[in-house]
């Protein structure tokens, strides 16, 4: 008890005049508190999931999200295959799944956008040889994605062909329009939290592309070391933008807090590696998959390798859970109403994978 009353003298923050008008939105009609459950996935043989229960589903909704995603996509210069991809992703769903706490469109449309173009890098960047990604085109690719999403000074002439080189290529274009969306309904705080936490990953995508070039891939510590700062975090970024308030950033960056969030967002990226095994193994320069990591180190079955990464998902759910419930001690409504945004991300993020067309056909062939 005395734990709880220090964690929350510590995490409350500044007080006094001033301080009472923090931007907290309310929030839409009130949704039934969810529970875990273990979730069966996949084709049902390996171990179930322990995950967060999806507090919403709303089909009409997600079309209309969709339905605004791909005439931007268009607007940004997407055609053809590309523009298709995005249309049937199924974005729409997965970020009304994932943010139960809007029923806004445009909003929704924030995190619709910024996912589809981080998708979009990553297949066509970094991922997928067959759609062009090469691992020693990557890190000149992504030096532009960042003056795309964060621009930066005027260089005299050379500015010109920066400028020109941003508009030539729509992923550019599309990170550049939606961080432009997020800035008209978000703080200055909130697009640099977004960007830098971008940037972050790219990182691990370069040292992905490094181990496929060199073919020299990483055990799979090294590789979950990367793989938390590359996760779902960066999509939870957006919680509170796009739910129209800001979680204050000694809440944010308070570390009991990151915690909980690399948690939720590296439970998140392990459903995606689960997901994508028989994808990524079938690539001609296979990906770095924590499934397919283990089975190297361990010289076992993607069967055995498959169960070891369920229990570390598992595990990182349960403490995200665990110290979810210790948070709430905190006198910060913006913090609690995140932190539940977080456990709906993770709802939303399996439901949506379990569903997608994508990720279902892959782990059925796993």
């Amino acid at each position: 008890m005395q734990e709880a009353g220090a964690l929350a003298a510590v995490l409350s923050g500044p007080s006094g005049l001033g301080t009472a008008a923090a931007r907290v939105a309310p929030r839409p009609d009130p949704l039934p508190e969810p529970g875990y459950a273990e979730m069966s996935w996949g084709d049902g043989s390996a171990s179930p999931l322990y995950c967060p229960v999806v507090r919403r589903v709303d089909e009409p909704l997600a079309e209309e999200v969709d339905r605004r995603l791909v005439t931007w996509a268009a607007d940004c210069g997407f055609t053809g295959k590309g523009l298709e991809q995005i249309g049937r992703a199924g974005f729409g769903k997965l970020v009304t799944l994932a943010h139960p706490d809007s029923d806004d469109p445009d909003h929704l449309l924030i995190a619709a956008q910024l996912n589809a173009v981080w998708w979009a890098a990553d297949d066509y960047y970094a991922d997928d040889s067959e759609l062009g990604a090469a691992p020693t085109e990557l890190p000149p690719r992504l030096a532009l994605v960042m003056s795309a999403m964060d621009p930066v000074a005027p260089a005299g002439e050379f500015t010109e062909q920066l400028d020109e080189a941003l508009r030539g290529d729509p992923i550019l274009v599309g990170l550049n329009s939606a961080i432009g969306h997020l800035a008209r309904h978000g703080s200055a705080v909130q697009v640099q939290r977004v960007c830098y936490s971008t940037f972050a990953m790219f990182v691990a995508w370069d040292a992905y592309a490094a181990w496929r070039y060199t073919g020299a891939y990483p055990p799979a510590w090294e590789y979950l070391a990367a793989r938390q700062h590359d996760s779902f975090y960066t999509s939870m970024t957006l919680i509170d933008a796009v739910g129209g308030y800001e979680l204050p950033a000694h809440l944010y960056y308070e570390p009991r807090v990151r915690r909980a969030l690399m948690q939720a967002g590296t439970a998140c990226v392990l459903v995606n590696d689960l997901y994508s095994v028989a994808k990524d193994a079938a690539d001609e320069h296979p990906v770095c998959n924590m499934v397919l990591q283990i089975a190297a180190d361990r010289d076992c079955s993607i069967e055995e390798a498959t169960e070891a990464t369920v229990e570390l998902h598992n595990s990182m759910v349960r403490d995200f859970q665990e110290g979810h419930r210790k948070l709430r001690a905190v006198p910060s409504p913006e913090l609690h109403r995140f932190l539940d945004g977080v456990r709906d991300w993770m709802a939303g993020g399996f439901e949506w994978h379990a569903t997608n067309p994508r990720y279902q056909d892959s782990a059925k062939k796993s």
